[in-house]
C-alpha cells in the first residue's frame, strides 16, 4: 500500500511540474542600438515564409499588420526623433503597417497590447503616420527581419525585410544639439583633456568650427601627462583640414613615431600614408 501511494504521489508531483519544451515558430528578438546619442529599441517575433507567399499573401495588402507576429512589435526612443521627415515623441511605439505593392503605411500606435488590431483600431492612439517605398531585395529573405543600417551620428535606416520586400524608414536623431549642449556644459567648468579631445574630435568629424577644434585640441594636448598618438594624429587631420599642411606634417610624424614605439600597426600605416599624400 505504502509503495501504491508512494507511486501516485511521485505522478502527481511529476505531472504537475513536467513541461514540454519545443522551440517557437517565430523566435522572439530584441535590438538595441545607440543612434548617435539616442537608445533606440526594438522587440519583435520574426515569422518564416516555409514556403508560403509573403507579399500579397500572408501579409496581405490594404490590411493593417502587426508587421511580426505573436505579441506586438515595438520600438522605443530614448529621445524624440524625426521618421521620414516627421516628427516623434520620445517614447515606446507598436509599430503597425499597411502594406501595399507601391507603397506601405507606418503606423507608431500609443497602445502595446493589442496584438492583432483589425478589430479593435483606435485613430486617436496613432501617435504618427508616415509612407514608405518598399524595393525589391535579392535574395529570398526566408524570416521577418527588422534591421538597423546606414548608421550615423545623427541618422539611421530602420529596414523591414521578408521575402523579396525592403522597406527601408528614415530616421534622424538630435545629436547634434545633445552634443553641442554636453560640450558647451563640460568646457564651461572644469574640463580634463579627454574632454577638450572629444569635443576636438566631433568638431572635426562634423565639419564645425575647426579653428575652435585646433584650439581645444592644443589644449588637450597640454594637459596630457604623457603624449599620445591619437591625439596628435586628429591634431593632424584638423590642421590638414585647415590647409596648414606643414603644422599637418609635423604632427603627424609626431604621432607616428609615437604610434611605432607603442606598436600600434594600425595608426603606423595610417599616419604613413598621411605623410605620402600630404607631401606631395
Amino acid at each position: 500500500m505504502r509503495l501504491t501511494y508512494f507511486l501516485l504521489f511521485n505522478f502527481l508531483v511529476t505531472g504537475t511540474f513536467a513541461q514540454v519544451t519545443t522551440p517557437q515558430p517565430s523566435p522572439r528578438s530584441k535590438i538595441t542600438q545607440q543612434v548617435g546619442l539616442t537608445q533606440v529599441e526594438i522587440d519583435y517575433s520574426r515569422p518564416s515564409a516555409r514556403g508560403r507567399q509573403i507579399m500579397g499573401g500572408l501579409v496581405r495588402y490594404g490590411d493593417i499588420w502587426r508587421t511580426g507576429a505573436n505579441q506586438n512589435t515595438t520600438v522605443s526612443f530614448s529621445d524624440p526623433v524625426s521618421v521620414e521627415g516627421q516628427t516623434l515623441a520620445a517614447g515606446k511605439y507598436a509599430l503597425y503597417t499597411r502594406p501595399f505593392a507601391n507603397q506601405w503605411e507606418v503606423y507608431f500606435y500609443k497602445k502595446n497590447n493589442l496584438g492583432d488590431a483589425s478589430s479593435n483600431w483606435e485613430q486617436d492612439q496613432v501617435a504618427l503616420t508616415v509612407s514608405a517605398t518598399p524595393v525589391y531585395f535579392d535574395p529570398m529573405v526566408e524570416t521577418f527581419t527588422i534591421s538597423l543600417s546606414n548608421l550615423q551620428s545623427n541618422s539611421a535606416s530602420m529596414n523591414l525585410i521578408w521575402e523579396h520586400t525592403l522597406v527601408p524608414i528614415s530616421i534622424v536623431v538630435p545629436t547634434a544639439s545633445k552634443a553641442q549642449e554636453s560640450i558647451d556644459k563640460t568646457l564651461s567648468g572644469e574640463p580634463k583633456a579627454g574632454d577638450y579631445y572629444q569635443a576636438a574630435v566631433y568638431y572635426l568629424q562634423e565639419n564645425k568650427d575647426l579653428k575652435k577644434a585646433q584650439s581645444w585640441m592644443e589644449k588637450a594636448l597640454e594637459m596630457r601627462e604623457k603624449p599620445a598618438y591619437w591625439m596628435y594624429r586628429q591634431y593632424a587631420l584638423i590642421l590638414a583640414k585647415r590647409n596648414d599642411k606643414n603644422a599637418a606634417l609635423k604632427a603627424v610624424k609626431k604621432s607616428l613615431a609615437l604610434a611605432e614605439k607603442a606598436g600600434n600597426k594600425d595608426y603606423v600605416l595610417m599616419n604613413k600614408a598621411s605623410i605620402a599624400e600630404w607631401s606631395k
